[in-house]
C-alpha cells in the first residue's frame, strides 16, 4: 500500500464533536499587575494536550512540595522535559496570595481543559476567542507587557489543545512582536520562549522554534549557570526540531550534552531516561544500531534498577530496543522482546489494557509476527485489538475502522478472501455512518473490497466499486496522485479478466506510468513493472512503432536492476 493509504489505515478515523449545548464563554480579565505564573504544556504519547500551572502562595510551600532543589520530568512525549520548580528560582515581584492574573489564568486553562475532555471544542473554541478579544483590546490600547503575552500564551496553548493551528499560527504572530520588544529579565519570559519554541515546531518553522529555545536558554544560563539541569528543557526542545530537519549530528551532539549535565547533576536517575530514549531513537533512525542499542540498554537498566524487572517502563523501554533488533534483522529476538514486553504490561497497572501505546504495541508485534510467516498468531493480536476496542467504545465506533482493515489484511494474505469481504462490509458500513459517502478516506477500505471481490471472482462487483475509488480519489487528491495511480492499477487487473478492450487499458497503464515516474523516479521499479504491463497489452494490440522503444527502455532497465541486486 502506498504511504497515504497505509497512514489511513492504521490511523482512526476522526469526527468532529459537536457540544449539545452552547454555554455562555465567561471572559477572565487580564489587568496589568505582577504576577508569578510558571505553566507547562504537556501532552500524552498521542497528543493529547493540556497545561499543568505550577504556583503556589509562598516559596515555603514550593519547596515543600518540591524537597529537592530542582526537579524534571518528561512532557510531551519521551523527548522533552519540563522543569517543574522553576518558581522557587524565579524572582517575585509580589508574595503572599496568588495574584489575580495567576488565579484567572489557571482558571480559563482549566476550563478549556474540562470542556475539551469532555469533547465540547466547540465551547472551548468560544471560551477562548472571547477571552482572546479582550487580550487583543487591551494590546490594541497600548499595553503589550508580560502580562498580555502571559495570557496570549496560554490561550494559544489552548488552542494548539484544541487543534485548530491556524488560529494558533495568528495568535504566535502577535505574541512574538509583543515578546521581541520585551527583555530578558522579565519574569515568565524564559517558559514563555519555550512554548513559543515548541508550538513553532508543531507549526513546522523550525528555525523559528530554535530561535526561542535558544534565547530561552540563554535567559536561563544567566539565571542558574550553564551546568544547571534546568538547561535541559530548552535543550531538548532544539534537539528534537534539529532532528526532525535532518541535522541529526548536531541534535545527537545537544542530547549527549542534556545527558552530561543530568549525571553531573543527579547521577544514574531516572531523569536520564527521557533524553537517553529520544537519542535512541534518533540513532536508530540514522542506522547507528550498535549505539542505539547501547543507549536503550541504558534506559531499560536504570528502569529495572528503581523499578523491578516486571514495571509497566521497562516493558515500554523494551519495545523500542525491540525495533532496533528489528532495524538490525534479528526479527526472532525481536518478537520475543515485544512478547516479553507486552506480557509485562498486561500484568502491571502501569497502563491500561486499551492504552493507545499497547496498542501500537500489539500492532507492531502482528506486522512483525507476519513477516516472520506466524500469520496465526499475529491475526490472534489483531483479533486481540478489536475485542479492547469494542469492548471500549462499543461496536460500532470508527475507532474499530483500522482493527477490520488490518484483520482483514491478514486474513487475504491467508487466502481466506470471504472472511475478509465480511470484515470490509462491517468496516464500511461504519465508515458511511460517520463520514461522508465522497470521503477520501472511505475509499481505503473500499479499494481493498474490490481486490478482495476480485479474488473471490466477482468482478462486475469489484470494477464498480474500483471505479467509484477512482472518482472519489481523482477530486480528492487529484488525477496524477500515488492514490490515483494505485486505484488505476488495480482497474486494470479487473478489467484485464473481463476481457475489455486493451487499447482502454494500454490508456490507463500510460496514466500509471506517468504517476510513478514523477513519484518514484523513471529508472524505479515500479516504473519497471508497469512497462512491462504496457507492453504485453501492446503486443496483444499489435502496436509496434510504440512498443519497440518501450522494449529498449524497459531492457535497460532490467540490466540495471540486476546490476544492483548483484552489487
Amino acid at each position: 500500500m502506498n504511504p497515504i493509504c497505509s497512514k489511513t489505515q492504521l490511523g482512526h478515523v476522526r469526527l468532529q464533536t459537536l457540544s449539545l449545548c452552547s454555554c455562555i464563554p465567561t471572559i477572565f480579565r487580564f489587568p496589568k499587575r505582577s504576577c508569578r505564573l510558571y505553566l507547562v504544556p504537556f501532552d500524552t504519547f498521542y497528543g493529547q494536550c493540556g497545561l499543568r500551572s505550577f504556583c503556589a502562595d509562598s516559596l515555603s510551600s514550593v519547596r515543600g512540595r518540591h524537597p529537592r532543589k530542582h526537579v524534571i520530568s518528561g512532557v510531551l512525549g519521551p523527548e522533552v522535559l519540563q522543569r517543574s520548580d522553576i518558581v522557587s528560582e524565579t524572582p517575585m515581584k509580589s508574595s503572599g496570595s496568588l495574584n489575580d492574573l495567576e488565579e484567572q489564568l489557571q482558571e480559563l486553562f482549566n476550563e478549556v481543559k474540562n470542556l475539551i475532555k469532555l469533547g465540547k471544542n466547540d465551547d472551548a473554541i468560544d471560551l477562548l476567542q472571547a477571552n482572546f478579544e479582550d487580550v487583543k483590546e487591551q494590546v490594541d490600547s497600548g499595553a503589550q507587557g508580560i502580562e498580555e503575552a502571559a495570557a496570549l500564551d496560554v490561550i494559544a496553548l489552548g488552542f494548539m489543545a484544541i487543534g485548530d493551528l491556524r488560529t494558533v499560527a495568528s495568535l504566535m504572530d502577535l505574541l512574538h512582536k509583543i515578546v521581541n520588544a520585551l527583555n530578558d529579565e522579565e519574569p515568565l519570559i524564559d517558559s514563555i520562549l519555550m512554548h513559543m519554541g515548541n508550538i513553532y515546531a508543531k507549526l513546522e518553522k523550525f528555525e523559528l522554534s530554535i530561535s526561542f529555545y535558544q534565547r530561552s536558554l540563554q535567559i536561563m544560563e544567566r539565571k542558574y549557570g550553564t551546568k544547571s539541569s534546568l538547561l535541559c528543557t530548552p535543550l531538548m526542545g532544539i534537539a528534537k526540531v534539529l532532528g526532525s530537519i535532518g541535522r541529526a549530528g548536531e541534535a545527537i551532539e545537544t542530547y549527549h550534552h542534556v545527558i552530561k549535565i543530568l549525571e553531573l547533576s543527579r547521577g544514574e536517575g531516572e531523569e536520564l531516561t527521557v533524553p537517553l530514549s529520544a537519542l535512541g531513537n534518533l540513532l536508530q533512525k540514522e542506522g547507528k544500531t550498535s549505539d542505539a542499542e547501547y543507549t536503550l540498554n541504558r534506559v531499560i537498566d536504570i528502569y529495572i534498577r528503581l523499578y523491578g524487572e516486571k514495571d509497566g517502563r521497562v516493558g515500554v523501554a523494551m519495545c523500542s530496543l525491540a525495533q532496533v533488533k528489528c532495524a538490525t534483522g534479528d526479527i526472532n529476538e525481536a518478537i520475543d522482546l515485544y512478547k516479553n514486553a507486552l506480557e509485562i504490561l498486561r500484568n502491571s497497572t502501569h497502563m491500561a489494557l486499551d492504552d493507545q501505546v499497547m496498542e501500537k504495541m500489539r500492532i507492531e508485534l502482528a506486522e512483525l509476527l507476519h513477516v516472520a510467516g506466524r500469520g496465526a498468531e499475529g491475526r490472534a493480536l489483531l483479533e486481540e485489538c478489536l475485542s479492547i476496542s469494542e469492548k471500549s467504545k462499543g461496536k460500532h465506533h470508527p475507532s474499530l475502522v483500522p482493527h477490520l482493515v488490518n484483520l482483514a489484511t491478514s486474513y487475504s494474505g491467508s487466502k481466506n478472501f470471504g472472511e475478509a469481504e465480511r470484515l470490509l462490509r462491517i468496516c464500511l458500513q461504519i465508515m458511511m455512518k460517520n463520514v461522508p459517502p465522497d470521503d477520501p478516506a472511505i475509499t481505503f477500505p473500499m479499494l481493498h473490497l474490490a481486490v478482495t471481490l476480485y479474488n473471490l471472482h466477482r468482478d462486475e462487483e469489484a470494477e464498480r466499486l474500483a471505479a467509484d475509488v477512482l472518482r472519489i480519489r481523482e477530486e480528492a487528491f487529484g488525477k496524477e496522485s500515488l492514490p490515483v495511480g494505485e486505484t488505476l492499477d488495480c482497474l486494470v487487473s479487473i478489467r484485464s479478466r473481463m476481457d475489455k478492450d486493451d487499447g482502454e487499458l494500454v490508456d490507463l497503464l500510460k496514466r500509471v506510468l506517468k504517476i510513478q515516474e514523477k513519484a518514484f523516479g523513471p529508472d524505479s521499479e515500479e516504473v519497471m513493472e508497469t512497462m512491462k504491463k504496457i507492453v504485453h497489452y501492446m503486443d496483444r494490440l499489435g502496436i509496434k512503432d510504440e512498443k519497440y522503444p518501450l522494449q529498449r527502455r524497459l531492457s535497460i532497465l532490467r540490466n540495471k536492476h540486476k546490476h544492483m541486486v548483484k552489487y
